[in-house]
């Protein structure tokens, strides 16, 4: 997976007023959490929008105020009119330790049932794995040459080495269907879908160390690593 090195500033001041001030500087607030310490900065939004606005996913070096680290975009807000980045969450990575992330699917041959006049249905653009960060690849390659009219994969029958997939097994992955019947296909696999992902998501619960709280319609949202019982959360 492709590194790519973001500078930050650290933030001097946090909370609505500043985030504003910010963005109209055409800069964007950000936090990193996940490590020792939790870390507000702000950083160029023009030079994030390359990590945002593409199918890509990036490992990638943060470096604010001198200070490097190692990190993985954890969420993204965005203007629910104009679509701009409004606020960026980082998490800090160890190349010692698995980390859990969402990585592209791409596509491998050409299917024999689209040649014989099928319609090929990528139904997960992204799949969640857990692995060490060095061996994540660019791409989940998944070979379809041998597909057949009727044929599906689902998670559950994917492998790839060293890296474990966390979407539900039973969940479509891409399919191949008669053109004629592709519509109700498309029906029948989005209610299969929820029904597995009900009860996996009931078995393989997760939770995360960090909190979050969304303050406004903003988008602005505080991250917080651990707090002393009775502070309060830390403004943004």
């Amino acid at each position: 997976m492709k590194t790519v090195e973001i500078k930050g500033i650290k933030r001097k001041e946090i909370g609505k007023k500043s985030s504003k001030k910010l963005r109209k500087e055409e800069n964007v607030p950000c936090v990193i959490y996940g490590g020792k310490e939790l870390v507000h900065f702000h950083a160029p939004e023009k030079g994030l929008k390359k990590l945002v606005f593409t199918p890509q996913v990036f490992l990638i070096k943060l470096s604010i105020d001198g200070k490097e680290y190692n990190a993985i975009i954890q969420d993204v807000q965005f203007h629910p009119v104009t679509d701009r980045i409004i606020h960026l969450d980082f998490k800090e990575i160890s190349f010692d330790s698995e980390v859990i992330i969402n990585l592209p699917v791409k596509l491998e041959g050409d299917a024999s049932g689209v040649k014989d006049g099928g319609r090929l249905r990528l139904r997960r653009r992204k799949l969640k794995v857990k692995g060490l960060p060095e061996i994540f690849p660019d791409f989940l390659n998944i070979d379809i040459s041998d597909m057949e009219i009727g044929d599906a994969l689902k998670v559950g029958e994917l492998k790839f080495d060293g890296l474990t997939l966390l979407d539900p097994h039973r969940s479509m992955v891409v399919a191949v269907a008669s053109s004629r019947i592709a519509k109700g296909m498309e029906e029948v696999i989005f209610e299969e879908e929820e029904v597995a992902e009900a009860v996996e998501e009931g078995e393989e619960a997760e939770t995360t160390d960090e909190a979050t709280d969304k303050e406004d319609g903003s988008g602005d949202k505080t991250e917080e690593a651990s707090k002393p019982e009775g502070d309060k959360k830390p403004e943004k």
